[in-house]
Order: C-alpha cells, then structure tokens, then sequence
C-alpha cells in the first residue's frame, strides 16, 4: 500500500527538480513543412537556442512532414513548424517559425511564464 504524500515529500521533490533544472536531458521534435524559408528558420533558430541554453543536454530530431509522415499520428502536429519538448517533462508545444526566443525559452521551461 502507498502512503500519501506529505507536504515535506513534495517539497522536497520540488526542490529536487529545481536542482536538476541545468542537468536535464532535453528530447525535442521539430516538425517542418518542406525546404522553405519558414522551416530554415525554424532549425536554424531552434538549433541556435539549444546550443546557446543546452548545449550537451539535448536530442533535436527534425522531422520533415512532407517526407516522413510516420511520426507525425504520434504527435498530432496540425501546423509547422512545431517543437515538441518530449523530455523532460512536461511535454510543450511551441507553434511558430521560433523567431521569438522568449517564447522558444518559456515553452522549453528555460525561463519562467510571464504572470
């Protein structure tokens, strides 16, 4: 039988998050629509970001829907470009040419949620 979490045990997990916050291993999806300009933008931007804020802590698949379309029923990409931060969680869409890096660092749980 499980015994219920006290207020010192999430606290504690909580802190514990907090700690491991600069060591967590990011696995993220990015979804494009073909070779355009908009979907260069978004890999080179996404790319940039993760080495800036990540670097060594992170998986990048990008993931053409035009070309590979296996994935993408997983995911339920309905626009692109999309970023999917699988790990870790919790799991966070950023839809858009991540041209706004405030944005791309808030979904990512880089940076807190503006109040």
């Amino acid at each position: 039988m499980r015994r219920k979490k006290t207020r010192g045990d999430v606290t504690e997990e909580f802190e514990a998050a907090l700690r491991n916050k600069d060591t967590d291993h990011y696995v993220l999806r990015l979804y494009i629509a073909g070779n355009n300009l908009r979907s260069q933008t978004a890999v080179e931007n996404v790319k940039k970001i993760c080495e800036e804020h990540l670097k060594g802590r992170y998986e990048l698949e990008v993931i053409d829907i035009y070309q590979d379309q296996s994935k993408n029923p997983v995911d339920l990409v309905l626009a692109a470009p999309t970023l999917i931060k699988k790990l870790p969680l919790p799991l966070r869409r950023i839809i858009g040419d991540m041209t706004k890096k405030d944005k791309v660092l808030v979904g990512l749980d880089l940076l807190p949620r503006p109040v």
